[in-house]
């Protein structure tokens, strides 16, 4: 009985090591295509680029090591991260390379104004020259339209901390933007430029809301103030780049 009993014992976990085998093999490989996902990804080739960031996966848990120039890119990266398939954690461990500008000075200014205008597809943000001055915003550059002039300077003022905008840009022919066509950039990287512009936008900063994104369609969730407030974020979240459509399930309080 003792022989018989060792055999089914020994039957049952060769079966089960045989059935983990293939487990971890899949789990690595969702490990591999979490890491190679992120550095392919929008966010990480055009904003993230310049900056040394360590991606390591194991069992869907990511943790994120590494310097970052800027602090707004530490949390940009770990949105888009945070937004692939198959990752159930991040451990955000990134560090910026010089010291972290104090909340609402020049500098922390200067980083989100250029981030959330770059975020925006119907203005040129990517060549528009930003420069901070005791919480003043002076924007210069070419717009395409004076609409598009107009707008620049909503979406500057309505940064939380800024206190004024001065517009210099010239109306002309602006240079062709060299921005990867909206149809090819990756869910999880519009959803980190959805949610980094809600919250940087003073309007919206205060909204509780979820985020996601499916083959470039974002759904809203979440509550709101008022029906002002949930249009408002419906209106920044449709102009992010490579958003197709919005679908606002937000509820007003």
């Amino acid at each position: 009985m003792k022989a018989k009993s060792s055999i089914s014992i020994m039957v049952t976990a060769a079966a089960l090591l045989a059935l983990s085998v293939p487990v971890a093999h899949a789990s690595k490989q969702t490990d591999s295509r979490i890491e190679s996902s992120a550095k392919q990804s929008y966010i990480f080739k055009t904003y993230l680029k310049t900056d040394a960031i360590k991606i390591q996966a194991k069992d869907g848990a990511v943790v994120l090591t590494g310097t970052v120039t800027e602090s707004s890119h530490k949390s940009l990266a770990e949105e888009t991260v945070a937004g692939l398939p198959g990752v159930k954690s991040v451990d955000n461990r990134l560090e910026t390379k010089d010291a972290p500008p104090a909340v609402n000075s020049d500098a922390w200014l200067l980083s989100k104004v250029k981030i959330t205008l770059s975020f925006h597809r119907s203005v040129s943000g990517l060549s528009t020259e930003v420069d901070v001055k005791d919480g003043i915003v002076t924007l210069r550059g070419v717009a395409t339209s004076q609409a598009q002039k107009e707008l620049t300077t909503d979406y500057a003022r309505d940064i939380e901390g800024v206190k004024e905008v001065k517009n210099e840009m010239t109306v002309g022919k602006a240079a062709k933007s060299k921005r990867t066509v909206g149809d090819k950039i990756d869910d999880s990287s519009i959803t980190a430029q959805v949610k980094t512009s809600l919250l940087y936008h003073r309007s919206t900063s205060a909204i509780h809301t979820t985020v996601k994104t499916k083959s470039g369609v974002v759904t809203l969730d979440g509550t709101a103030k008022n029906v002002a407030e949930k249009d408002l974020a419906s209106k920044i979240a449709n102009d992010v780049n490579g958003v197709k459509k919005v679908i606002n399930k937000m509820n007003v309080q």
